[in-house]
């Protein structure tokens, strides 16, 4: 979980001095809080209007809740080779799925969906329990984004009738980069925008300082604002992290995470309890902090290496709980 760290004191502003306003609301199951400096706090209304509008367009087309959303007419779609075309949103975070999915050789995927749901960690409830390993096998075959095509007209076709995407990894991620889009056509400049603990900032704060960003500390006894890491965030950069110390069950003394491994079908077991990815967008650093809790740290590192503006940090624990830190170069300065 990534915390904001942008302390705002009650003042009384007179004239046009700069201020630090916070507009908060709630959107794809989570909160969202949005931070602007401004001389003109009369707007708020009016920006809250038009963050709510957009994020309102991004839930209605990727919310697996909603049974007349994009992606629950997609995944209910069973004809084979039938075109949906969708919004111009839901195919872009599409493409980029494609392109996180080839990145990471399907350790991220956002198909993996019936393995979620049968280790019990789908948005139906469940019996969180170790599945048969012949059930595994049977959903495996479900699983996989190279089964979807898409096409130069903006359309989608899928190759197995089962398959299903569920794109809670990457999507508020998305919604972070979308709104921040619409912020300097507001007027604003300097701002941080937050959904569900996945951030990007613009500019600086009130008093002059770069945005920082605290990560959650990745222990399961830690509170939710018990802070591990404070990152100061460059303007035009984004963060996000995916951790497995909050959703998990245990049997037979050992522990399993909501976060699998689409190649397995299993929970990863690697160590790996915390991923802080930084990039130029939020996007691409929520889908790539899933995806390198899977990789674990060796791969992990090697990918982000080889990844132009990306930087992370992933959080090893030993057998005695001991944390562990494996930085990227350019992580705190970023």
């Amino acid at each position: 979980m990534v915390l904001w760290l942008s302390i705002l004191a009650p003042i009384a502003f007179t004239g046009a001095v700069e201020q630090e306003i916070r507009i908060a609301g709630k959107t794809m199951g989570t909160t969202y809080q949005v931070t602007v400096v401004t001389r003109h706090p009369s707007r708020q209304a009016a920006l809250k209007e038009a963050i709510e509008n957009r994020l309102f367009e991004i839930n209605r087309s990727m919310s697996t809740y909603l049974e007349e959303s994009e992606i629950s007419r997609f995944n209910g779609l069973k004809k084979i080779g039938a075109p949906f075309c969708p919004s111009r949103d839901f195919f872009s975070v599409m493409m980029q799925s494609r392109r996180l999915y080839s990145l990471t050789e399907g350790a991220w995927d956002p198909t993996v969906g019936p393995l979620v749901e049968l280790w019990g960690f789908g948005r139906k409830p469940g019996k969180r329990a170790i599945p048969l390993s012949d059930k595994i096998v049977q959903m495996k075959q479900a699983v996989g984004f190279n089964k979807i095509t898409l096409t130069p007209e903006g359309c989608l076709r899928k190759t197995h009738a089962a398959l299903r995407v569920d794109l809670a990894s990457i999507a508020k991620g998305y919604g972070v980069d979308a709104v921040a889009a619409i912020l300097p056509k507001q007027g604003y400049q300097n701002f941080l925008v937050e959904i569900g603990g996945e951030v990007f900032v613009k500019g600086i704060r009130k008093d002059g300082k770069p945005w920082r960003i605290g990560i959650n500390t990745p222990l399961k006894t830690a509170s939710y604002n018990s802070i591990y890491q404070a990152v100061p965030l460059k303007s035009g950069r984004a963060m996000a992290t995916s951790g497995t110390y909050r959703i998990f069950f245990e049997q037979n003394g050992k522990t399993y995470s909501h976060i699998l491994d689409p190649r397995t079908g299993y929970p990863v077991q690697n160590g790996v309890v915390s991923v802080s990815v930084i990039a130029d967008s939020c996007t691409v650093a929520d889908g790539l902090a899933t995806a390198l809790m899977v990789l674990g740290r060796q791969e992990g590192l090697a990918l982000v290496e080889r990844l132009p503006s990306v930087e992370c940090l992933i959080v090893v624990q030993d057998d005695e709980g001991k944390l562990f830190d494996f930085v990227s170069p350019g992580f705190f300065s970023s």
